[in-house]
């Protein structure tokens, strides 16, 4: 098993961080820009992304606005960084982990996460300190494939040990909505999806909207203003 910090782990880190959208870009074009797109409508205010990786997300966004831009991993930080210049929004990049936020509390309008809750070391350390720095009602945007169901799971559970090793921490076996419930988030908006050309042992894939209620109770008004399809969503 070879330290984080190690000079092969670094180097696996940079080889990855090369591939990562060549390995990606069918399935970005088939389904996954769409629905990032999609998502990132929901956005307000002040946004802090987690996890961006190469950027994918950063065509996706208002040109207005001013985002935090922030991944732990040096590599994928220096590879978005001709999306990150070329000038739509206001954007800092940030090297951090999402288990450690280095923002006061309630300092967002917006978190968001694409692809990164399957691969972080605490996922209920991240949703706390997701919650911590978000205001009051404040939106948690995310795209995450998650544990199936049935024969899939199982294989899921059998391959993840391995894959995790190979993949940048990636778990194929993570409940993640369940987690994000547990958080203390109310899920405002949640699609269930099995997208094409994506791997079966990568699906299914939720995208959601939760509304941060870790600080007080919402009212009735702050929930109308989405389209509501409940906690288990349907199918895309």
């Amino acid at each position: 098993m070879f330290h984080r910090d190690s000079p092969f782990v670094n180097l696996w880190h940079r080889l990855v961080a090369s591939c990562y959208d060549r390995a990606l870009a069918p399935f970005e074009e088939r389904w996954l820009r769409q629905k990032r797109c999609e998502l990132l409508q929901w956005c307000q205010g002040q946004v802090l992304e987690i996890g961006g990786g190469t950027g994918a997300n950063l065509e996706c966004y208002a040109e207005s606005g001013r985002l935090i831009f922030s991944d732990p991993d040096s590599a994928m930080l220096a590879k978005s960084l001709p999306r990150l210049n070329r000038g739509r929004l206001a954007v800092q990049p940030l090297q951090c982990r999402a288990e450690d936020l280095p923002f006061k509390s309630q300092t967002f309008d917006t978190v968001v996460a694409t692809l990164v809750l399957c691969s972080v070391c605490n996922l209920d350390g991240v949703l706390r300190d997701v919650a911590r720095v978000l205001r009051r009602g404040g939106r948690f945007l995310f795209i995450e494939h998650v544990r199936a169901e049935g024969k899939v799971a199982r294989w899921q559970d059998r391959l993840t040990p391995i894959w995790s090793r190979l993949a940048l921490g990636c778990h194929l076996n993570r409940n993640t909505v369940s987690h994000i419930q547990n958080a203390g988030f109310h899920l405002a908006r949640l699609e269930r999806h099995h997208p094409p050309g994506m791997p079966r042992l990568a699906q299914p894939v939720y995208s959601g909207v939760a509304l941060n209620r870790a600080s007080h109770s919402l009212r009735k008004e702050e929930f109308e203003r989405f389209d509501n399809i409940g906690a288990q969503g349907g199918h895309r």
